[in-house]
């Protein structure tokens, strides 16, 4: 199923923050990504509603299993991608950047082949040494 970059954005961002923190909020996306509330609330709202996520009786916000299994692809994308990039001699600030967009738009089959090399040539050993 193919989703809107702006949906694969938050739910990395979701992702991310509950690794750092191990709850989310919807305040605490805003705040990351640096969005108005208004704006998040209305993405939390079609991110719910297409079963992506759920909230509890306190607010926080959990990954249902598509929304994880999404999640979860972005950001070993956007990890391998920009640790690729650096690798090669990108400065760090232009490789978190363009790796933001290419996780986004690439296929499966370059990535796969990133992958392979950046695992061959020791820039991330594996998938879990490349997270953070």
């Amino acid at each position: 199923m193919k989703i809107q970059e702006s949906a694969e954005n938050y739910l990395e961002t979701i992702l991310i923050l509950r690794k750092r923190n191990g709850m989310v909020r919807a305040i605490d996306i805003a705040n990351e990504l640096e969005f108005s509330k208004p704006s998040v609330s209305v993405a939390m709202k079609n991110l719910r509603e297409n079963g992506f996520i759920e909230n509890d009786a306190d607010g926080n916000i959990h990954l249902l299993p598509k929304g994880e299994e999404i999640a979860e692809k972005m950001y070993e994308r956007h990890t391998i991608i920009s640790k690729w990039l650096i690798r090669m001699g990108v400065p760090e600030d232009k490789a978190l950047a363009d790796a933001c967009r290419m996780e986004h738009v690439i296929s499966e089959e370059s990535f796969e082949a990133i992958k392979r090399c950046a695992e061959h040539n020791h820039i991330c050993p594996s998938v879990m040494s490349c997270q953070k």
